[in-house]
């Protein structure tokens, strides 16, 4: 009775200490939870390391597509930072997914009014809302690794059996049974294969363990879909379908994945800690391991497309979030084919997302844009403007404007080049490699018409050269099927590209021996400069200022620099 007593007493503490874990965890959970919700639509503060936007771009680079965003448009756009500001996806899938959508534009207006109905839902149903963050929330990220690149490594464990393992299982089933008939033997046998078997768990184990992260995110991946796959939702009964499909084929992989992602993450109760010794002494889940490598491998398109669907709604939910959180405006671009039509480009209103203080501009442009201003006035601000609008337009369905108007396009830049010391270019070469792709896409017939955008074309060089050669790239590009804004500090090409080019200027204003930028668009060629104010302000020696003055005011009256 005493014994009996006992046990109770130490079953009553366990039972008590599981209960009191799970109910802080129940409660952190919903903390947690309670914070997703009152910072939806709110800028994200996550911030990010060099190591994870470079696993993040996994989903991208696993799913090409032609006219993605290539490498420099999207440096030139420092869409990195865009991305964040959009992301407040919770789960892996959504992060990549969200990634991906942003550099894959598309030309089919179907696929954006899709995107569209699921981003309303979603920012009007606040219920189903709260219950998909709930699930992405539980499904997280994979750590140091993409999703992806766990999957990829599967095949460099090569074939996997169990057979080595069970009979060292039958050993110890043996050794025991050794022991009714002689108890030293039993012992010492039991003892020595027991030794055999933990050493060799850890040396197997070791093998398999960057494998444990995968299995444990497609578990987890998995059971959060069959919650999703049990709601009732209409809206998005075509993902719900694909989600109990895919569950139904992985049934196999969720029986065989249980013990393996369970190594390791106890809370340490002696329940737990016994298991975790019969674990390793019977080899039970690296048998249950090898079983589930072979279903996973069976089912690798179907977790593409889990991840995808998961991917899809999370990036609606975060797009949603976004537009909420674009204290400007916001609104749903109207695109359309370019058949039968000039190129044209119209926003009312625009601004850049990642400005706080963004000043918004309105632009009708029928043809290729020439900006010119002064130093700091905004011209390489106002391109990214235009350029960032352009794309969310054709990836997320949503523009930091009151309007935009434009047709599908292909989207290019050449903006914030650098010299290629590894390749041996200099900026120049750089430069005019850069220019050169936009030309070859432009002259390619059939398919949709260029965007592109170029700051300073052509700085690399010398004036003389540069005017002459910048004079016919942009003309070519005006006979092509492009649309091109580029800003300049080349007044001559005001004159020179009169025809082609609408003019747009930027300019200053300097009181009481300050500068002001007002940031707002203005018709015409640019007609002030401030470089040499700039040097009086930050006081220079006057007389470098006034002979530099001095000689800017006979060459714009002459035309020499004698």
């Amino acid at each position: 009775m005493e014994a009996l007593i006992f046990i109770c007493l130490i079953l009553f503490f366990i039972v008590l200490i599981m209960a009191k874990e799970y109910a802080g965890n129940r409660q952190f959970l919903r903390r947690k939870l309670e914070q997703i919700y009152a910072d939806y639509g709110k800028p994200p503060e996550r911030t990010y390391s060099e190591e994870e936007l470079a696993h993040i771009s996994m989903y991208y680079q696993k799913h090409p597509k032609e006219e993605q965003i290539d490498d420099i448009t999207w440096n030139d756009l420092y869409m990195d930072a865009v991305y964040q500001r959009l992301n407040t996806c919770l789960s892996a899938a959504g992060d990549e997914y969200l990634y991906y959508r942003l550099r894959t534009p598309t030309k089919d207006i179907d696929e954006l009014l899709w995107m569209e109905r699921r981003i309303r839902f979603f920012m009007k149903q606040e219920k189903e809302r709260h219950k998909l963050q709930e699930i992405c929330c539980s499904l997280g990220r994979t750590g140091r690794h993409s999703i992806y690149e766990y999957l990829d490594h599967l095949d460099l464990l090569g074939e996997r059996k169990s057979s080595a393992y069970l009979f060292w299982d039958f050993l110890v089933l043996l050794s025991i049974g050794v022991m009714f008939v002689s108890l030293p033997v039993g012992l010492v046998g039991l003892f020595g294969v027991l030794c055999h078997n933990l050493i060799g768990y850890f040396k197997e184990f070791r093998q398999v363990e960057p494998y444990v992260t995968s299995f444990a995110y497609v578990r987890r991946l998995l059971k959060g879909t069959e919650e999703l796959g049990k709601a009732d939702i209409s809206e998005i009964e075509d993902e719900l379908a694909v989600v109990r499909e895919v569950y139904r084929k992985l049934r196999g992989f969720m029986k065989s994945s249980y013990l393996i992602t369970a190594a390791g993450q106890g809370s340490g109760n002696p329940l737990e800690v016994l298991f975790d010794y019969l674990r390793m002494m019977f080899y039970l889940d690296l048998i249950r391991f090898n079983k589930a490598l072979h279903e996973l491998r069976r089912h690798m398109d179907e977790v593409d497309r889990l991840i995808t669907v998961v991917g899809q709604l999370e990036c609606a939910v975060a797009v949603g979030a976004f537009r909420k959180s674009l204290d400007k405006g916001w609104c749903v671009p109207e695109l359309r084919t370019p058949a039968g039509e000039s190129l044209f480009l119209r926003a009312e209103e625009l601004y850049h997302p990642l400005l706080r203080e963004a000043v918004p501009n309105t632009l009708s442009a029928k043809k290729g844009v020439l900006l010119t201003g002064s130093n700091a006035s905004g011209k390489s601000t106002f391109l990214r403007a235009v350029a960032v609008n352009a794309l969310l337009a054709q990836t997320v369905y949503t523009c930091a404007a009151s309007r935009y108007e434009a047709p599908f396009f292909r989207i290019y830049s050449s903006m914030s080049l650098r010299d290629d010391l590894a390749g041996g270019d200099s900026y120049y070469m750089v430069e005019i490699k850069s220019i050169k792709r936009i030309l070859d896409r432009a002259e390619q017939e059939g398919e949709l018409p260029v965007l592109c955008f170029v700051d300073e074309v052509l700085r690399g060089t010398n004036t003389v050269e540069r005017i002459a050669a910048s004079t016919q790239i942009m003309k070519k590009l005006a006979m092509g099927s492009a649309l091109c804004f580029a800003a300049t500090h080349d007044i001559e090409l005001t004159k020179l590209l009169e025809r082609e080019y609408d003019n747009f200027h930027f300019e200053e204003r300097i009181e009481e021996n300050d500068i002001f930028f007002p940031y707002q668009l203005m018709e015409g060629p640019a007609s002030t400069r401030n470089a040499i104010a700039l040097l009086k302000m930050l006081k220079y020696d006057e007389r470098i200022t006034a002979e530099a003055e001095a000689m800017a005011e006979r060459f714009l009256r002459d035309g020499n620099w004698r």
